[in-house]
């Protein structure tokens, strides 16, 4: 008993709640006590005194993860989505009508739009003046068409009504309009026939006309001509008529070339004739100078003498042969007597 009233001190009775109120605990003994209670806490273990949060905590809490959440939505909308959640937040908040908030779609136009307005069959240069972004755009275009043959929608040729239109570059590439009909519904590749015809057009309230093009199959050609029948062109061929001018041409100009040759012929012919004249003639007048001088001369040579020219007339003309009979007579002559 002695022991436990030492224990407790002064005697009777004590609790673990019960402080003395003269004695206060020594601030680094608390802190000493608080650090070893930390130590010897377990991981898993709860506290000796569990504490309730406040009321305010828990709501601030959740209106921070709310907002956290709202955000990350938003941020995952595209523009036109984020625009529609916020007019509809507006009106729940603040009331109207959604229709309110819906723009007029009237005035809007694409790129399409812009060209089926502006575009033109064939530019000319009185169009190119005053030029908008819009006509820019369609000119644009046009330049990218190729302008060779049409395709042609045959679909109203009971009418007498035809549309036609320039091919765009994959259609010249696949061959279609050229080497297939140039029906936009047809992909003919047999029998086709290139027609020519003058369309006629509504353009912009101003009537026009253009000489176009076709590529079509015989079905095709038989729309085409339902009415009245069109200009066929065919590969270029030299007509009989065409050729026989050219005949008479030919001729004249053949016999005019043997006209000039003729010409040139008898020219050098009468060249030739004076040249040959007029050395005979020379050579006359030396060899009679030489008989006269020398006199009478040997028979054999006389004959050797008739003999060369005997032979240089069958080259020369007749004239000489009257002028060689007459030496070989004054040869032949004894000399006169001078006693």
């Amino acid at each position: 008993m002695d022991s436990l009233v030492k224990v407790h001190g002064g005697g009777g009775y004590d609790s673990d709640f019960s402080d003395d109120d003269g004695q206060q605990e020594d601030p680094e003994r608390a802190l000493k006590r608080k650090h070893e209670e930390e130590i010897l806490q377990k991981p898993f273990q709860k506290g000796r005194h569990s504490q309730k949060a406040h009321r305010s905590l828990h709501s601030n809490e959740v209106d921070r993860e709310e907002a956290r959440n709202r955000r990350a939505h938003i941020i995952s909308l595209n523009a036109f989505e984020r625009h529609k959640k916020f007019v509809g937040d507006y009106i729940l908040y603040y009331g109207g009508h959604l229709a309110d908030f819906r723009r007029s779609a009237d005035k809007d136009k694409t790129d399409l739009d812009v060209l089926r307005e502006n575009h033109r069959f064939l530019w000319r240069d009185e169009d190119e003046e005053d030029m908008t972004w819009e006509k820019e755009l369609a000119k644009r275009y046009y330049d990218k068409l190729f302008k060779e043959y049409c395709i042609a929608d045959l679909s109203r040729y009971k009418e007498n009504k035809f549309g036609f239109r320039w091919r765009t570059e994959d259609e010249v590439v696949s061959g279609n309009g050229q080497f297939e009909c140039g029906n936009k519904r047809c992909e003919t590749q047999e029998g086709l026939k290139s027609w020519e015809v003058n369309f006629a057009y509504v353009e912009h309230g101003e009537k026009k006309n253009a000489l176009v093009k076709l590529r079509l199959c015989p079905e095709c050609s038989f729309k085409l001509n339902y009415h009245h029948k069109r200009k066929e062109v065919k590969a270029k061929t030299k007509r009989p008529s065409e050729e026989n001018q050219e005949a008479p041409q030919k001729t004249k100009k053949e016999k005019e070339k043997k006209r000039k040759r003729k010409r040139s012929s008898s020219h050098s012919k009468k060249q030739r004739h004076k040249r040959d004249r007029n050395p005979s003639a020379s050579s006359d007048n030396s060899e009679e100078s030489k008989d006269s001088d020398k006199g009478r001369v040997h028979n054999s040579h006389t004959h050797k003498h008739t003999h060369t020219h005997t032979h240089k007339t069958k080259t020369r003309p007749t004239h000489w042969a009257p002028q060689a009979f007459q030496l070989l007579l004054n040869l032949r002559k004894p000399p006169d007597n001078p006693f």
